[in-house]
């Protein structure tokens, strides 16, 4: 069933219905999406900052360098979809194109959560510990952020949450950079390299415990596809819906932050992911929420990793952090979303 949404016409205060692209559309394209993915794994493996070209498996350094660069493969799908997602349900939630979770102050308080877990030590919780450290302060910045927000009472306005959440992103970076000027040289040196983003694998171990994370709250976002999609229609049509817009927010908001904070923690600051990717795909498989929560996903999976490569073979034997490839992409694409807006206007 196609999705259909209202929005005010130019030049008039009549409204018109907006069809969403038809299924089979969307099918083909999903199909040409996961394709895609084979193809990166091929590049992952075939391009270094070693070298260029499939490493001598019968070596032990070959296996070596194989096991990294597909390590890096599986870093960058799991930290890509999971940025790319939570942007997706940030944007939803807040019906404003520029709404990411870096622009929320999200990441900058689970980075805060994930540098103290870092400096301080994460081991009681074994290797649930940075992310579950990540998750609850990126949890506290979400309530810091919509309480000043809210501070005249009432519903705060989209743009005083933007507002506040760079203030308080601000606030966060400035702790992290108090912690790592009073660290030692080994935890200043972690702590930097992991600010700047890179996805040098972690164990399979960590891994596999973001994988539960990612995946277990991109399925729930996935099932509450169809009360995002009201959402977007703002407060007063969910209502007439009769759905719980309270509750369906607070969930969503948790498991996007749960999604951005397990990201932090796994690859540190990687900026502009969230914004980026959710605009590319709204545009190739419109709007509905059912295509593109899971289009989100795989296609911030894979723009990170094609991010990852370039990274490695800009500058050879040089490693560049994939943050600063990302914020070179969404630095120039946050500039022409903020002047040109979106092709279907999101209002208050």
């Amino acid at each position: 069933m196609s999705l259909t949404r209202l929005h005010k016409t130019n030049g008039g205060d009549g409204c018109r219905p907006m069809i969403v692209k038809g299924s089979p559309v969307n099918r083909r394209r999903a199909l040409l999406l996961a394709a895609a993915i084979p193809l990166l794994l091929g590049l992952s493996l075939l391009l270094g900052p070693s070298g260029i070209g499939l490493p001598d498996t019968s070596s032990i350094s070959g296996r070596a360098i194989i096991d990294l660069r597909l390590g890096r493969f599986v870093m960058g799908m799991l930290v890509g979809a999971a940025l790319s997602t939570s942007g997706t349900v940030f944007q939803a939630i807040l019906r404003n194109p520029l709404a990411e979770p870096y622009v929320l102050g999200v990441s900058g308080g689970a980075g805060l959560g994930a540098a103290l877990s870092i400096l301080v030590g994460g081991g009681i919780l074994g290797a649930a510990g940075l992310p579950v450290t990540a998750f609850f302060f990126a949890v506290i910045t979400l309530f810091a952020v919509y309480a000043i927000a809210a501070q005249g009472g009432g519903m705060p306005s989209v743009y005083s949450l933007i507002l506040s959440g760079v203030i308080v992103s601000a606030i966060c970076s400035s702790v992290i950079m108090f912690l790592v000027s009073t660290a030692n040289v080994e935890g200043m040196h972690t702590v930097m390299w992991w600010m700047l983003g890179n996805l040098q694998p972690s164990s399979w171990g960590n891994q596999f415990i973001a994988l539960l994370f990612i995946a277990g709250a991109s399925v729930a976002l996935w099932l509450l596809a169809p009360a995002l999609n009201v959402l977007t229609l703002g407060r007063e049509m969910a209502h007439y819906q009769g759905l719980n817009a309270g509750t369906v927010t607070v969930s969503s908001l948790l498991l996007a932050t749960l999604l951005a904070a397990t990201a932090v923690s796994m690859g540190g600051m990687i900026g502009f992911v969230g914004l980026i990717v959710p605009h590319v795909m709204r545009a190739i498989f419109g709007p509905d929420h059912r295509w593109l929560v899971p289009a989100s996903a795989f296609g911030g999976g894979a723009f990170l990793v094609l991010c990852d490569v370039i990274a490695c073979v800009v500058m050879p034997p040089i490693e560049i952090p994939v943050g600063v490839v990302t914020a070179l992409a969404g630095g120039p694409f946050f500039l022409i979303v903020l002047r040109k807006r979106m092709k279907y206007a999101w209002n208050d």
